[in-house]
């Protein structure tokens, strides 16, 4: 059986709006850097081929960035008509030269990710593998800790009761947002969390609200309540301040969210700034980008816990050859008709073809702009 070339014929690209029902605060909110986080903005990218085979992404902006993210795709998305969608590498390539004068990070490279994570699950789809399938696994779930329920706005009894319904349905690990202005209060909240959940894995997140003398101080008074990681203890570019303090504590450093391309990844893991690494897909380029990502990582020894988007990174995750983390948001869930399932402290890979996701009509009810991209 030969292959036939195919081809796309169409682009779909839409905008909308996420309303989360409380409004989130992490510490930037607290430190007045960012104001609460009402609402996420997402860029869907659907891709339709000359043979009839279809496969969708997203990208995705907190705050700011989703009309640029948008804006940008649409400028060079129609690059990519006509071209065999299988070769998704050079379909990045070109993508990326289309709008090369506004670089190869940031929202240059996030608007081309939701094209590419439709690329990858268009293949998968034609192929009738599960994403990780087609990409090649290592394991058909992945540990995950839940995120959601620990953000700043809630009070200490609220972080307590969706600790105990995390665990109660099968998420190994609950991460605690901290960096407020008193740190004896961030203090208070993580030991009475830890005490709550016994000897349940606990990870804690500061977002990047702390100077060098601060996360180490705070760092040296968690030793005590044995964290998985702490996360963003220092500006999410300070990879020299990361390395120090990961030398200094026995506490594993975690970071790399909000960094913006595989370059910017390759300076934190060439200064040992961390010891798991925490890339986004959707933030560094998508899937082509954040398989580089992977390599380097393993080579450095490193172990990986995407954030956000799980349901793009539990199929990557369950690729990497160490064992990972996976990052457990219900937020995303009135996007998609499917669920993820949790069970004994792990994420389940689905056996959906493709990423195993589709669009939800409410979904389709937030979209405020759209446009189909032909020859």
């Amino acid at each position: 059986m030969t292959y036939t070339p195919d081809a796309i014929r169409a682009i779909t690209l839409s905008t909308l709006r996420l309303p989360l029902s409380v409004p989130i605060s992490d510490a930037k909110v607290f430190t007045g850097r960012q104001k609460p986080m009402t609402e996420v903005v997402f860029l869907i990218a659907e891709i339709e081929t000359e043979q009839g085979f279809s496969g969708h992404g997203f990208s995705y902006s907190k705050r700011g960035g989703g009309p640029a993210q948008y804006a940008h795709a649409k400028e060079v998305a129609g690059a990519a008509i006509g071209e065999d969608p299988n070769d998704i590498q050079k379909l990045y390539s070109k993508l990326l030269w289309a709008g090369a004068s506004v670089g190869r990070s940031g929202v240059a490279t996030q608007a081309l990710a939701a094209i590419d994570i439709a690329l990858y699950d268009l293949k998968a789809k034609r192929a009738g593998l599960p994403l990780s399938k087609l990409l090649g696994s290592h394991r058909d779930s992945v540990r995950t800790y839940n995120t959601s329920g620990g953000f700043l706005n809630a009070s200490l009894d609220e972080v307590k009761a969706r600790a105990t319904q995390s665990l109660e349905e099968g998420i190994g690990g609950i991460k605690v947002k901290v960096g407020l202005p008193d740190s004896s209060e961030d203090l208070r909240r993580v030991r009475a969390v830890r005490e709550h959940i016994g000897d349940a894995p606990l990870m804690v997140d500061a977002n990047q609200q702390w100077d060098r003398a601060t996360a180490l101080r705070m760092g040296r008074r968690f030793e005590e309540l044995e964290l998985v990681w702490i996360e963003e203890p220092l500006d999410a570019y300070d990879a020299e301040g990361h390395a120090d303090l990961a030398r200094a504590l026995d506490t594993p450093i975690a970071t790399g969210e909000m960094l913006a391309s595989v370059a910017e990844h390759e300076r934190l893991i060439e200064a040992r700034a961390c010891d798991i690494i925490q890339p986004d897909a959707p933030r560094v380029g998508g899937i082509t980008q954040f398989l580089r990502l992977m390599t380097f990582a393993d080579q450095a020894g490193l172990d990986l816990a995407p954030h956000f988007a799980m349901e793009i990174h539990l199929h990557l995750a369950a690729c990497y050859p160490r064992e990972p983390w996976v990052e457990h948001f219900d937020w995303l869930d009135p996007l998609f008709e499917e669920r993820l399932e949790t069970r004994d402290g792990r994420m389940i890979v689905p056996n959906r073809p493709g990423l195993g996701i589709t669009f939800t009509d409410q979904a389709r009810a937030w979209t405020t702009e759209k446009v189909t991209i032909t020859a």
